[in-house]
């Protein structure tokens, strides 16, 4: 290895530490997914391996938003639903979009489950009055269904649009409109409470 490249990949490596990406560094860790991707379906257990390594934070972040304390579960089902379909992935340039929306349907999915399995307590509830609940974004996402966590995070943290949100979602985008409207509304009530 030159050492300009040695130069360039400690660089990279200490922006990414850092939490830092410029377009180039987001386009090359998007090509090695391909590539992964490709040498994956091909049969390659290392490249698999390797995928599922590089898709972690990505589907994590998806994934922890909407089904908050589960994410970690949430984000593991999505792992292996990628794992047990990726040779049905026709267009490796689609990996994102396809593990975009394994990750929403699985994180609906462990919330919904969640929820049935502990209902909202009334005492639960935060104090109208307490302001470190209201100033926690987490908190405030808790306080919204699935539903309207998963519409709020498609549409203002990936950047979709309604009708992309709505496809994900499988909903009608008049539907998933409606749903962002709400949760924005719900959100805006809980912060400022």
């Amino acid at each position: 290895m030159t050492a300009d490249l040695r130069d360039h990949r400690d660089a990279r490596d200490h922006r990414e530490a850092r939490g830092q990406r410029d377009s180039w560094d987001h386009q090359d860790s998007r090509d090695r997914g391909v590539a992964l991707a490709r040498a994956a379906r091909a049969g390659d257990s290392l490249a698999l391996h390797r995928l599922l390594d590089h898709l972690t934070p990505y589907i994590a972040r998806i994934c922890t938003p909407i089904a908050l304390a589960d994410g970690p579960d949430a984000t593991q089902e999505t792992l292996l639903a990628v794992f047990r379909s990726l040779r049905s992935l026709k267009d490796p340039q689609a990996l994102y979009g396809w593990v975009r929306a394994i990750a929403v349907r699985e994180a609906v999915r462990i919330a919904r489950r969640a929820a049935r399995a502990h209902p909202a307590e009334l005492a639960d509830v935060p104090e109208r009055g307490d302001p470190q609940l209201a100033t926690d974004i987490d908190d405030v996402l808790a306080r919204l269904s699935p539903e309207h966590r998963a519409v709020l995070v498609m549409r203002d943290v990936e950047g979709l649009d309604e009708e992309a949100a709505a496809a994900l979602l499988g909903v009608p985008a008049g539907t998933a409109k409606s749903r962002l409207h709400r949760a924005r509304m719900s959100f805006r009530k809980a912060w400022s409470s």
